[in-house]
């Protein structure tokens, strides 16, 4: 007996041993991706070398799993103890980092109608996973079994506001902002306390009376739909507790004359006192803005060797911007993609913009590669017919003031750039658009992806493209790399339809990269496909109208609107009175550009179906 006791007791101790080098080796730098950008400070950079520019080509996939139906797929990867948490509109899921597996998952259903299917991710601390919705709400799930813990009303959908945004959690707080900014929103950012849920100050993006900045909107009543929405993701000095939070673009989009003056804090990168809200500085980027050049990306901080601290940003106006902490001046200012501004405003004939609407430097920002001290960025190239029209605010209506139309094809660009001076160090053009993550690493290789559904490895130093591989959707999310027992992995956001389907499309899948992978049986990759997942052949039964809003929410509603209205010359609103059934469902099938050719691979007979059934019934 005595023997039995102690070789369970020496069992008992290796068992815990192997737990705590298990513990030990997911603190090391590097092994997890634990914020948006890594580090709260934006500073997107990963420690891990096994990865080089020799052996990049030797990557391959490990696994993949599909999370959701058709939908926009823009969100950034958590990782965390060997866990991937990530999110669409409705969906979140904890994946494990090595085999794919759905540890859980969590089908959000709306309280209300939602204004937008997109989500540029989620944020975990202290065992949880905090995100926001379509509808406007801030929810906390447990990180261990995806349970909905709290759930929040931060936004009233009936004004337009959504929550897309990636919130930003440290020290007890979660901080959020609202979206909307082409529904005449007035935007907003909030701090919340992550145990319970309850707000603990907001700060107005837009100022009305006496905050500062008011004195900006000369035309004081349009300041109370003045835009300046928070949709991207935000940074944190955690030395001195201040939060920058980058701020949308003004409402009317198009219309300056309808809000004279420079409209702070639209367009500006805001800094905050984390703990209180208080307002400490600014820096507005484009005032009295009509081009759509509002910030999104979370801004970089760092220190040079000369001790300037800096602070980094990147807008859809094309430029990587650096400003002086100390002395609020601008450092250099580099364009990172084609540049083509027509400054006296839109015509009703039309003036040619470029970057246009959707174009410029999106939700993923700068990376400060430590390795090689540049700053690296994807950015879009492309140009917009823009025609003045007129300004009417109705809520929950999106509305540009002035129609936009894509004049030309739709490329990307990744720059890098001296991060002390500015001067571009190498380029690369993208056969399309460059949205996802840019993620540079000690190895010397730099990861990013482009809406071609290309995986992307580039030389850090030089610029040559030492891999790159076609991964089966368009890449619009996150790119991260971690260590699991010693090796490495890539992991990145796949599929994705949305405002910016410039390119391949595809169902929101998560895919896992290593060298040299062990080769798994045919068919064996992970599957966690949502239910409204397009079925492959057969017909169309009786349409379901509520299938088809749920279809109408995740795919049309981007560039549709709620209404249907948001496109001017493309109105669904009434479309039942214009046009039988049959017309609708034979457009879906085989559209016009700029809309995105679903069916058959993407939506079968069915979705069709009940999302043209939707329209006709509801869309009046």
């Amino acid at each position: 007996m005595r023997i039995v006791k102690l070789i369970t007791a020496g069992l008992l101790a290796c068992g815990s041993l192997t737990a705590s080098i298990a513990i030990a080796q997911a603190s090391l730098p590097g092994a997890q991706w634990p914020a948006y950008n890594n580090r709260l400070d934006g500073v997107r950079y990963s420690p891990l070398k096994e990865i080089t520019p020799e052996n990049a080509s030797q990557l391959g996939e490990v696994c993949r799993v599909q999370i959701d139906g058709p939908t926009s797929f823009h969100a950034g990867l958590i990782v965390v103890d060997g866990v991937i948490y990530t999110n669409t509109g409705r969906e979140t899921v904890a994946l494990d980092a090595t085999t794919c597996a759905i540890r859980w998952k969590h089908t959000y259903v709306p309280d209300e109608e939602i204004v937008s299917p997109s989500s540029r991710g989620l944020a975990v601390l202290d065992g949880r996973v905090f995100r926001g919705t379509g509808d406007a709400r801030l929810i906390a799930l447990d990180a261990a079994t995806g349970r909905l813990l709290w759930k929040n009303v931060i936004g009233s959908p009936r004004l337009g506001e959504s929550a897309g945004a990636a919130p930003l959690a440290w020290q007890g707080m979660v901080f959020m902002g609202i979206a909307g900014s082409e529904h005449g929103i007035r935007g907003r950012v909030m701090a919340y306390d992550a145990q319970t849920g309850r707000e603990l100050w907001r700060f107005n993006t837009i100022p009305m009376g006496d905050e500062p900045g008011a004195e900006t909107w000369l035309r004081p009543e349009s300041a109370k739909t003045g835009g300046g929405g928070v949709w991207g993701a935000m940074t944190l000095d955690v030395t001195t507790g201040e939060l920058f939070v980058p701020v949308g673009n003004p409402w009317p989009d198009l219309d300056r004359a309808y809000r004279p003056g420079t409209n702070l804090f639209t367009n500006s990168v805001v800094v905050l006192d984390a703990r209180t809200g208080a307002l400490k500085w600014w820096h507005q980027s484009v005032p009295a803005d009509w081009q759509d050049f509002d910030l999104a990306a979370p801004p970089v901080l760092y220190r040079t060797a000369d001790v300037r601290d800096y602070l980094v940003f990147a807008g859809k106006d094309g430029y990587v911007t650096a400003v002086d902490r100390d002395t609020r001046k601008v450092v250099f200012r580099t364009p990172v993609t084609r540049i083509e501004n027509a400054p006296a405003g839109p015509t009703p004939e039309g003036v040619r913009i470029c970057p246009g609407f959707a174009g410029g430097v999106e939700w993923n920002g700068p990376a400060l590669d430590l390795l090689t001290g540049s700053l690296i960025t994807g950015a879009v190239d492309i140009c917009f017919i823009v025609k003045s029209g007129e300004s009417k605010y109705a809520p929950s209506e999106a509305s540009f003031g002035g129609t936009v139309e894509p004049d030309g094809p739709a490329t990307g660009w990744v720059t890098a750039i001296d991060s002390v001076t500015g001067e571009v160090r190498w380029r690369y053009h993208a056969e399309k658009p460059v949205v996802a993550g840019v993620t540079p690493t000690a190895g010397g290789v730099t990861f990013t992806g482009d809406l071609a559904g290309n995986l992307l490895v580039f030389n850090s130093r030089t610029g040559a493209l030492v891999h790159k591989v076609r991964v089966g959707g368009a890449m619009a999310g996150g790119v991260v790399t971690y260590e699991v027992a010693g090796k490495q992995y890539v992991a990145f956001a796949a599929g994705n339809i949305s405002r910016n389907a410039f390119g391949d499309l595809g169902l929101p899948s998560v895919v896992i990269m290593t060298l040299n992978p062990e080769r798994r049986a045919a068919g064996s990759s992970s599957s966690g496909a949502a239910a409204n997942a397009p079925a492959t052949g057969g017909t169309a039964g009786k349409a379901n109208p509520a299938n088809g809003r749920r279809l109408y929410e995740q795919v049309c509603i981007a560039c549709h609107g709620p209404d249907g209205n948001m496109i001017a010359d493309r109105r669904l609103g009434g479309l039942g009175a214009r046009q039988d059934l049959a017309s609708t469902i034979a457009y879906i099938k085989d559209p016009k550009p700029p809309m995105p050719k679903l069916y058959p691979d993407l939506l079968d007979e069915q979705h069709v179906l009940d999302v043209a059934t939707f329209i006709h019934e509801e869309l009046r």
